[in-house]
């Protein structure tokens, strides 16, 4: 594998706009501030009409995610069940609980804000045993808005599992009280011909510990793009994904962690693994350090995995620091090939070679998987991951 430590595009950039006087350039807005600022409105008009020039859609499926561009009215629905002991409640979008983490950065999750009606609000107090909401899409255009309460010193799980089909853009809200410990875990098993566009924020409070798991192997089109902001020192955030992309899928995953405050922790780890012609995934990974971060500590990683010939891997890793004072600061992005020699020295050992092939993506993937404290999801992953290499060609 092809690997790229602790550098930054940021000089390259300059000085492309310095070349060309342009300062709408990918990575820049037209008010020239700096590389990974966004907008933040609920009015979809302060949003222009995305394109591939902005760089927040830059490796975006543009053609694929245009139905949602002009905030169509819903005509279908992605409903969300739950055990009937489970601490979830179903308000009005106007409810205080909304709207206290979560403002949009982008034009679709503006539109879905906008065309949102009621709000799902999951309140985690004390020790609670994890909790399992699932989207099951029925087809047509919807809009959802989640809330995620971890309440001070609480310890929680809740997985989003999302299925079926949609073309659905979605808000989640996710607030991580003093001294709590909460682990958020978002399924994307959607069915072949879906488009999922999905924004969410987490407040992470003081000394507060937030592990948030993306994993995405359905769906036509799926873009996530979780943002993490801390309110006081010794919040503590770990952001982790893994993702599966087959013939024509395209999976975009784009993430911002916005240090603001001193003395706090991020770690990123993606990973994922394509086959198939046309398969794409998109892996963004933008950390801003402010000059009142000081003693901040953070590093990302994205590992792509290829599997046939045919799939690509865009691995796009960011820093902006504005601090010296740091206690650390760094990426690595690499993408490789499958390494047949692993599978050889597996099959000179008595493992047919399916089965050197299923033990080497799930080592690839176990960084991650071992993380989720749901053994039944742990179970189903691994199937699902099973499942998708037996139609990997040989």
């Amino acid at each position: 594998m092809t690997e790229l430590r602790n550098r930054s595009d940021l000089g390259e950039f300059e000085r492309a706009v310095a070349e060309t006087g342009d300062p709408e350039l990918p990575g820049r807005g037209k008010e020239g501030g700096r590389h990974l600022e966004r907008t933040f409105s609920f009015d979809p008009r302060d949003f222009p009409e995305p394109n591939s020039r902005q760089e927040i859609w830059r490796f975006a499926a543009l053609p694929r995610l245009r139905s949602l561009f002009a905030g169509p009215d819903a005509d279908g629905e992605v409903a969300y069940s739950w055990s009937s002991n489970a601490p979830v409640e179903v308000v009005s979008i106007d409810d205080a609980r909304v709207d206290t983490v979560h403002t949009p950065f982008d034009r679709v999750s503006a539109f879905a804000r906008q065309k949102s009606t009621t709000a799902v609000v999951i309140t985690i107090d004390g020790a609670v045993e994890p909790v399992t909401l699932t989207g099951k899409g029925s087809g047509g255009v919807a809009y959802g808005h989640l809330v995620i309460d971890a309440k001070p010193h609480s310890h929680g799980t809740v997985v989003l599992d999302h299925v079926g089909s949609a073309t659905y853009a979605d808000n989640v809200e996710i607030r991580v009280g003093d001294g709590a410990s909460l682990t958020v875990v978002t399924i994307q098993d959607w069915d072949d011909d879906t488009v999922h566009v999905g924004s969410s924020t987490s407040l992470v409070g003081r000394d507060a510990k937030l592990r948030h798991i993306n994993v995405s192997f359905g769906g036509n089109a799926v873009r996530l793009t979780p943002l993490v902001k801390f309110t006081s020192p010794g919040g503590d955030a770990e952001m982790l994904g893994l993702f599966f992309a087959d013939a024509g899928q395209h999976i975009d995953n784009r993430l911002l962690i916005d240090h603001t405050v001193p003395n706090c922790k991020s770690r990123v780890n993606y990973r994922g693994a394509l086959q198939g012609d046309g398969a794409r995934s998109v892996w963004t990974g933008d950390v801003i350090i402010h000059p009142e971060a000081a003693n901040t500590d953070t590093y990302e990683v994205n590992r792509n995995l290829l599997l046939t010939d045919g799939a690509r891997a865009d691995s796009v890793p960011n820093l902006e620091i504005l601090t010296g004072e740091v206690v650390g600061a760094g990426h690595a992005s690499a993408t490789g090939r499958f390494d047949d020699e692993q599978v050889f020295y597996l099959q000179a050992r008595g493992i047919p070679a399916d089965q050197a092939r299923r033990l080497i993506v799930r080592g690839f993937f176990a960084d991650v998987i071992e993380r989720i404290a749901v053994p039944e999801i742990v179970e189903r992953l691994l199937a699902t991951v099973d499942r998708e290499l037996e139609s990997t060609v040989a």
